[in-house]
């Protein structure tokens, strides 16, 4: 029940979301997916996610939202939410700065929540009619809310308090997108949020393929890695996802 209530929930604001942008001059997707998850669960789950892009001359401003909800034998095994924004300004005919803020929320983490503000500047390393590829990168500050842990070391619990974490930290980006034909395209996205208490490394590997003219299929598998988990929780997850893609607007390929 709760995880039908969450979906719809979640699958109504997505659908508004995407009905004011397209009104306000915005491009986008809306992706509805089932995927499973290894790694601190091992579970089968709905997500629902929606990205946004408005180009305003010299100015790019994007959005994006995400939540991933499971349950096994109606118990809550996962629940995960995401949320970042994104303003780029040319420099250049490659070069762009960028100011860049995310939010994340994840109940079968270590952490309760992990927050990043900052910027820096980007480069368009290709820019053909069937590959593109970007990379960019800057300082920023970063904050972990570390949940409260208990391990049992020699057969005695010991616990490890909550805490909040403010550090200094280098975010890093690469968005690689290869159209093979008119239906089928590829993208390879990579961020690194490094810190010294802990940094995080993600990849999404995706193949989408064209369904109709704003309907499509998607192919991803998505691995996520921190180099400093609080104890007892694991270092790597993984999320095999199908999904299937609502796009308007002027879209990007990927």
């Amino acid at each position: 029940m709760m995880i039908r209530s969450t979906a719809t929930l979640a699958l109504c604001l997505s659908g508004s979301a995407l009905v004011a942008s397209a009104q306000d001059g915005w491009s986008g997707e809306g992706s509805f997916s089932a995927g499973y998850t290894t790694g601190n669960t091992e579970t089968t789950d709905l997500g629902l996610a929606v990205k946004l892009d408005r180009e305003a001359g010299l100015w790019t401003y994007s959005a994006e939202a995400a939540a991933d909800y499971g349950e096994t034998d109606e118990v809550e095994t996962k629940n995960r939410w995401f949320l970042a924004g994104e303003i780029d300004r040319q420099l250049g005919d490659r070069l762009f700065g960028f100011v860049r803020s995310s939010y994340e929320s994840d109940e079968f983490s270590g952490f309760d929540s992990r927050l990043f503000v900052g910027g820096g500047l980007g480069y368009e390393i290709l820019d053909g009619e069937k590959t593109t590829w970007s990379v960019q990168g800057g300082p920023g500050l970063k904050i972990d809310e570390v949940k409260e842990t208990t391990v049992t070391v020699n057969g005695t619990p010991v616990t490890t308090p909550a805490s909040t974490e403010e550090s200094f930290s280098l975010v890093g980006g690469s968005e690689f997108r290869h159209q093979f034909n008119d239906s089928v395209r590829f993208s390879n996205d990579t961020d690194i949020l490094y810190a010294e208490e802990s940094t995080q490394i993600g990849n999404v590997s995706a193949l989408t393929a064209s369904l109709t003219n704003t309907l499509s299929a998607r192919f991803s598998f998505e691995v996520r890695h921190d180099t400093n988990p609080p104890p007892g929780f694991e270092a790597t997850d993984t999320v095999t996802r199908a999904s299937v893609v609502y796009t308007f607007g002027k879209q990007k390929d990927g």
